[in-house]
């Protein structure tokens, strides 16, 4: 399914505006989400779609991220407050949204269908690990603080969760003293 949803995405992206599409994917620290990372881009680059990687990261900071490196979209693997065993696929927009139904809509029926054209040769698309989206989203939290944290002490639980990547350093960043747990 995860295949198929990538294939979907990327094929409705491609027929909207005709360019080859950009899209980004950040997870959580669940243990289904590397291998969800890698079939969701390899149905994106099959039909054509660049994916870069964004690591562990917390949902807003896909959301923000597609609008600052003006990806085409963004997917969050992530099943949020749901039990570990449990994952998902949350598909944003090139404005970091929610995709209107009407394009969730059309990614499922050529899903139903299987009716795929599929790139070969230099049209594959191609993946790459961004190594800034984290500091890229850190950067953008701490500007949106207009005042130090400096002498605070603060407990953050992450309860595991993507942003048990970023907490630490936002907060140390801030002048916190900060405990994560």
């Amino acid at each position: 399914l995860a295949l198929q949803i990538g294939r979907g995405t990327a094929a409705v992206l491609t027929q909207l505006d005709g360019h080859r599409p950009k899209i980004l994917i950040g997870k959580d620290t669940r243990v289904s989400g590397d291998m969800l990372e890698s079939t969701l881009a390899a149905g994106l680059c099959s039909v054509g779609a660049d994916v870069e990687l964004l690591g562990v990261i917390p949902t807003p900071g896909v959301a923000y991220l597609v609008r600052k490196y003006h990806a085409d979209a963004g997917i969050m693997i992530s099943a949020s407050h749901n039990p570990m065993e449990f994952n998902g696929i949350k598909i944003f927009n090139g404005d970091g949204f929610k995709l209107p139904d009407e394009l969730e809509e059309q990614i499922e029926n050529l899903i139903e269908k299987n009716d795929f054209t599929y790139a070969k040769g230099e049209n594959l698309g191609q993946i790459s690990h961004c190594t800034t989206g984290a500091r890229d989203y850190i950067e953008h939290l701490k500007s949106t603080i207009p005042y130090s944290l400096e002498g605070m002490n603060i407990v953050v639980d992450c309860a595991n969760g993507s942003a048990s990547a970023t907490a630490r350093t936002l907060f140390e960043e801030l002048g916190a003293n900060a405990v994560i747990l």
